[in-house]
Protein backbone atom coordinates (compact mmCIF):
# COMPACT_ATOMS: atom_id res chain seq x y z
CA UNK A 1 0.00 0.00 0.00
CA UNK A 2 1.61 3.14 -0.81
CA UNK A 3 -0.94 5.45 0.39
CA UNK A 4 -2.21 5.90 3.77
CA UNK A 5 -5.31 5.63 5.25
CA UNK A 6 -7.08 6.82 8.04
CA UNK A 7 -10.02 5.81 10.09
CA UNK A 8 -11.68 8.46 12.05
CA UNK A 9 -13.79 7.29 15.22
CA UNK A 10 -15.62 10.57 16.16
CA UNK A 11 -18.45 10.89 18.44
CA UNK A 12 -19.69 12.39 21.96
CA UNK A 13 -18.19 11.95 25.24
CA UNK A 14 -19.78 8.74 26.74
CA UNK A 15 -20.27 6.75 23.40
CA UNK A 16 -17.87 4.55 23.46
CA UNK A 17 -14.92 5.69 21.34
CA UNK A 18 -11.94 4.75 22.79
CA UNK A 19 -13.14 1.53 24.05
CA UNK A 20 -14.72 0.91 20.16
CA UNK A 21 -10.84 1.35 18.58
CA UNK A 22 -9.26 -0.83 21.42
CA UNK A 23 -11.67 -3.68 20.03
CA UNK A 24 -11.28 -2.20 16.33
CA UNK A 25 -7.09 -3.00 16.82
CA UNK A 26 -7.71 -5.98 18.20
CA UNK A 27 -10.03 -7.17 15.19
CA UNK A 28 -7.44 -5.71 12.98
CA UNK A 29 -4.50 -7.49 14.80
CA UNK A 30 -6.46 -11.05 14.74
CA UNK A 31 -6.43 -10.41 11.01
CA UNK A 32 -2.51 -9.45 10.09
CA UNK A 33 -3.44 -6.14 9.79
CA UNK A 34 -0.97 -3.70 10.56
CA UNK A 35 -2.19 -0.48 11.99
CA UNK A 36 -1.49 2.60 14.47
CA UNK A 37 -4.00 3.99 17.14
CA UNK A 38 -3.94 7.15 18.46
CA UNK A 39 -5.93 8.72 20.71
CA UNK A 40 -6.22 12.44 19.56
CA UNK A 41 -7.82 13.91 22.76
CA UNK A 42 -4.14 13.64 24.04
CA UNK A 43 -2.49 15.06 20.88
CA UNK A 44 -3.88 18.71 22.04
CA UNK A 45 -3.89 18.10 25.90
CA UNK A 46 -2.15 21.10 27.40
CA UNK A 47 -3.15 24.00 29.43
CA UNK A 48 -3.03 26.87 28.96
CA UNK A 49 -3.73 26.67 25.19
CA UNK A 50 -0.64 27.74 23.61
CA UNK A 51 -0.15 31.36 22.78
CA UNK A 52 -2.57 32.13 19.40
CA UNK A 53 -3.77 28.61 19.75
CA UNK A 54 -6.97 28.85 21.70
CA UNK A 55 -8.67 25.81 20.14
CA UNK A 56 -5.50 23.74 20.16
CA UNK A 57 -5.50 22.82 16.55
CA UNK A 58 -1.68 23.98 15.67
CA UNK A 59 -0.43 21.91 18.77
CA UNK A 60 -2.73 18.70 17.51
CA UNK A 61 -1.53 19.31 14.11
CA UNK A 62 2.32 19.23 15.26
CA UNK A 63 1.85 15.97 18.00
CA UNK A 64 0.01 14.36 15.25
CA UNK A 65 2.54 14.89 12.27
CA UNK A 66 5.43 13.94 14.79
CA UNK A 67 3.82 10.71 16.13
CA UNK A 68 2.42 9.46 12.74
CA UNK A 69 5.82 10.21 11.41
CA UNK A 70 7.44 7.45 13.51
CA UNK A 71 4.76 5.18 12.98
CA UNK A 72 5.00 5.42 8.83
CA UNK A 73 8.79 5.17 9.69
CA UNK A 74 8.44 1.62 10.71
CA UNK A 75 6.08 1.41 7.64
CA UNK A 76 2.26 1.86 8.78
CA UNK A 77 -0.18 3.18 6.43
CA UNK A 78 -3.43 2.53 8.38
CA UNK A 79 -4.19 4.78 11.29
CA UNK A 80 -7.09 4.58 13.86
CA UNK A 81 -7.77 8.08 15.25
CA UNK A 82 -10.47 8.66 17.87
CA UNK A 83 -11.31 12.31 19.12
CA UNK A 84 -14.89 13.61 19.74
CA UNK A 85 -14.90 16.23 16.25
CA UNK A 86 -12.84 14.44 14.07
CA UNK A 87 -14.84 13.42 11.53
CA UNK A 88 -15.84 17.13 10.78
CA UNK A 89 -15.01 18.21 7.17
CA UNK A 90 -12.47 20.76 9.44
CA UNK A 91 -10.30 18.17 10.05
CA UNK A 92 -9.69 16.63 7.05
CA UNK A 93 -6.99 19.34 5.93
CA UNK A 94 -5.75 18.75 9.62
CA UNK A 95 -4.97 15.27 8.34
CA UNK A 96 -3.78 16.09 5.16
CA UNK A 97 -1.36 18.64 6.57
CA UNK A 98 0.00 16.52 9.19
CA UNK A 99 0.17 13.21 7.35
CA UNK A 100 0.12 14.22 3.24
CA UNK A 101 -2.16 14.71 0.86
CA UNK A 102 -2.34 11.04 -0.44
CA UNK A 103 -5.15 10.25 2.67
CA UNK A 104 -8.18 8.09 2.22
CA UNK A 105 -10.02 8.99 5.46
CA UNK A 106 -12.69 6.73 6.21
CA UNK A 107 -15.32 8.81 9.08
CA UNK A 108 -17.57 6.61 11.49
CA UNK A 109 -19.63 8.59 14.10
CA UNK A 110 -20.42 6.56 17.32
CA UNK A 111 -24.26 7.97 18.56
CA UNK A 112 -25.79 7.58 21.73
CA UNK A 113 -28.65 8.48 23.65
CA UNK A 114 -28.08 10.94 26.21
CA UNK A 115 -29.48 8.43 28.81
CA UNK A 116 -26.53 6.00 27.21
CA UNK A 117 -23.82 8.56 27.69
CA UNK A 118 -25.10 9.63 30.82
CA UNK A 119 -24.98 6.25 32.39
CA UNK A 120 -21.32 5.57 31.29
CA UNK A 121 -19.97 9.28 31.77
CA UNK A 122 -20.96 8.83 35.83
CA UNK A 123 -19.23 5.68 35.45
CA UNK A 124 -15.93 7.07 34.32
CA UNK A 125 -16.05 11.00 35.54
CA UNK A 126 -15.64 10.32 39.26
CA UNK A 127 -13.72 13.85 39.76
CA UNK A 128 -15.31 17.21 39.66
CA UNK A 129 -16.14 17.45 35.84
CA UNK A 130 -19.18 15.19 35.89
CA UNK A 131 -21.56 18.26 35.16
CA UNK A 132 -19.12 19.70 32.45
CA UNK A 133 -19.01 16.77 30.63
CA UNK A 134 -23.00 15.96 30.67
CA UNK A 135 -23.38 19.46 28.83
CA UNK A 136 -20.04 19.40 26.89
CA UNK A 137 -21.52 15.72 25.63
CA UNK A 138 -25.28 17.31 24.87
CA UNK A 139 -23.75 20.20 22.98
CA UNK A 140 -21.48 18.25 20.50
CA UNK A 141 -23.82 15.09 19.64
CA UNK A 142 -26.03 17.73 18.47
CA UNK A 143 -23.11 19.87 16.48
CA UNK A 144 -21.95 16.01 15.08
CA UNK A 145 -25.34 15.07 14.12
CA UNK A 146 -25.79 18.52 12.55
CA UNK A 147 -22.15 19.36 10.51
CA UNK A 148 -20.76 15.33 9.72
CA UNK A 149 -19.93 15.13 6.37
CA UNK A 150 -22.86 12.74 4.14
CA UNK A 151 -20.30 9.93 3.75
CA UNK A 152 -19.88 9.40 7.12
CA UNK A 153 -20.97 5.74 8.40
CA UNK A 154 -23.00 6.68 11.46
CA UNK A 155 -23.23 3.50 14.32
CA UNK A 156 -25.57 3.46 16.73
CA UNK A 157 -23.59 1.89 20.42
CA UNK A 158 -26.83 2.00 22.78
CA UNK A 159 -27.53 -1.59 24.10
CA UNK A 160 -24.66 -3.07 21.78
CA UNK A 161 -21.71 -5.25 22.51
CA UNK A 162 -18.10 -3.24 21.52
CA UNK A 163 -17.19 -6.41 19.30
CA UNK A 164 -20.85 -6.01 17.80
CA UNK A 165 -19.67 -2.15 16.96
CA UNK A 166 -16.08 -2.80 16.03
CA UNK A 167 -17.07 -5.62 13.38
CA UNK A 168 -19.47 -2.46 11.51
CA UNK A 169 -16.90 0.32 12.07
CA UNK A 170 -13.96 -2.32 10.61
CA UNK A 171 -16.08 -2.99 7.98
CA UNK A 172 -16.64 0.84 6.94
CA UNK A 173 -13.07 0.54 6.12
CA UNK A 174 -12.38 -2.40 3.69
CA UNK A 175 -9.17 -3.48 5.38
CA UNK A 176 -10.68 -7.15 6.75
CA UNK A 177 -12.93 -9.27 4.65
CA UNK A 178 -16.18 -10.06 6.05
CA UNK A 179 -16.83 -12.96 8.25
Amino acid sequence: MDHTEVLLIGGRAGVGKSTVSWEVSARLKAAEVGHAVIEGDFMGYVHPAPDGDPHRAGITERNLRAVWGNFADLGHRRLVYTNTLSVLTESASLFERAIGTDVRIVRVLLTATDDTTARRLKGREIGSELERELANSAHKARLLDERVPADTVRVATDDRTVVDIAREVVAATGWIHPE
